[in-house]
């Protein structure tokens, strides 16, 4: 993601903190130990010039809201102060300083120190500072793309009708624009779109928008697309053939929903309550809800938060990864095991994808950057390959027998072998956002755009070179 996410940790204020912070400490005070507040007030955090990723010999900036004007702040990286004096801030509570990174910083999350006076607190903010991937291997690959509409999310290949669907939504709640668009597959032109139904209005009575649609599979056995709407916490199904609705279900149905897959052999579909530590499972027959698959974490005191799902039918498994924790999780969709992996390495994850065929399970995450490669039966990581700024999602195509990694920072998708290795890092324009395997050798991806980004709000199909 464009802005860098910030691990918060709650930190008590001891004198040796207070003493490197030199500066931060009144000069005139008759003590060390000044008047604290219980909780650090306001929000720091750390971000790239115009959220652009933070790389080594670059800029970022650490920036302050909410808190107490005429607070002072030293800002500190281990026991040195970043800032020569401490920054004061201003009557609505902001404060900004601009932080020039050395060529030889290290990339990763680097934990700043936010240290206050007057009144004083502290507080750990994570600076990122993401790897620079070359662009390279672009003549290993064709790569066709074909403007679709604003707010691009998802994307899914259909076989039966040769077409891609894909997801649209623009804003924040309540969405005003949203759609679920029919594409050829041969010309990437537009086929035919559909507007979603309105929302319930919202708690305080006023409009809801619509029911925006986010995550989408096809559902060949029946006919239909299914889609999540992730703002009013359910999900909807259309037809294929002419996008009509076929069932809208009720809010709440799925929890923040992201994610959904269909098990067109069995008659289900998944769908991820990202928060919970649920999948929600569904009947594409009856359309009806079933029991819900519980994904339960192996760290003591936290949960599981289910984000992107990707399943393997004919061997009967269904993979996803948890927002929340450093964990993967593989279901036994015939006998309801789960088997829960750890992720050293890996924060934030949010794409996750499988190769049947070796065992793998393949990670994508969005806070360090970096593709975990692991197997599937006994959670070895065997690789852990940095792949660009704000990984967010990935696929595996087992014709290629290739990963692609969207890395929405870094607007790029980087190819990676089973191995490890980098075998291309492409430009597909800026914020890539969700890509797909259609199981013919394709790679289907969908990107949104940045104002004046002309390559944005595309769809894209990457195909290799024979």
């Amino acid at each position: 993601m464009s802005m860098i996410r910030m691990s918060r940790m709650r930190l008590m204020l001891c004198a040796s903190a207070i003493a490197l912070a030199g500066g931060a400490t009144a000069s005139l005070a008759d003590t060390l130990f000044t008047k604290p507040v219980p909780d650090f007030v306001g929000r720091v955090s750390a971000q790239g010039v115009d959220r652009a990723p933070i790389l080594k010999g670059g800029k970022a900036v650490i920036s302050g809201e909410g808190l107490v004007p005429g607070q002072t702040v030293t800002l500190l990286r281990g026991t040195t102060p970043l800032n020569p004096q401490p920054i004061t801030v201003d009557a609505e509570g902001n404060f900004s300083f601009d932080l020039a990174l050395d060529a030889d910083a290290e990339i990763g999350l680097q934990p700043i120190l936010v240290v206050t006076e007057n009144p004083a607190s502290a507080e750990v903010v994570q600076l990122k500072v993401s790897p620079e991937v070359p662009v390279s291997g672009a003549d290993k690959f064709t790569v066709e793309n074909q403007p679709v509409t604003r707010g691009l999310y998802q994307v899914k290949y259909s076989q039966g009708a040769n077409a891609a669907f894909v997801t649209s939504a623009v804003g924040r709640p309540p969405v005003k624009e949203s759609k679920l668009v029919k594409i050829d597959a041969d010309s990437l032109k537009v086929l035919a779109e559909v507007t979603p139904a309105a929302a319930p209005a919202r708690a305080d009575g006023s409009d809801g928008g619509l029911l925006a649609v986010y995550g989408v599979d096809v559902d060949e056995a029946n006919g239909n697309v299914w889609v999540t709407n992730t703002r009013q916490d359910t999900a909807a199904v259309y037809k294929q053939s002419d996008l009509s609705l076929v069932k809208q279900f009720e809010p709440g149905a799925v929890p923040h929903a992201r994610d959904v897959v269909v098990d067109e052999s069995n008659g289900r579909a998944y769908a991820s309550a990202t928060g919970t530590n649920e999948i929600k499972v569904f009947d594409t027959k009856t359309l009806e809800p079933l029991d819900p698959i519980v994904i339960p974490s192996k760290i003591r005191g936290e949960e599981f938060s289910t984000m992107a799902l990707d399943i393997d039918e004919p061997g009967g498994k269904l993979v996803t990864v948890s927002l929340s924790t450093p964990e993967a999780a593989i279901v036994d969709l015939k006998t309801g095991e789960v088997e829960v992996h750890a992720l050293p390495g890996a924060k934030a994850a949010s794409g996750v994808a499988y190769d049947p065929q070796e065992g793998l399970i393949f990670v994508a995450s969005q806070a360090t950057d970096n593709l975990l490669i692991l197997k599937a039966d006994t959670g070895e990581v065997l690789h852990d390959v940095a792949v660009g700024a704000g990984a967010l999602n990935v696929a595996f195509d087992p014709v290629g027998r290739l990963a692609y990694v969207a890395n929405r920072g870094a607007g790029t998708v980087t190819v990676v072998s089973p191995q490890g290795e980098i075998v291309a890092n492409l430009d597909i324009g800026g914020m890539p956002n969700q890509l797909r395997a259609d199981g013919k050798g394709n790679i289907w991806a969908v990107n949104k755009g940045a104002q004046g980004d002309e390559a944005g709000d595309r769809i894209w199909k990457i195909t290799p070179k024979s």
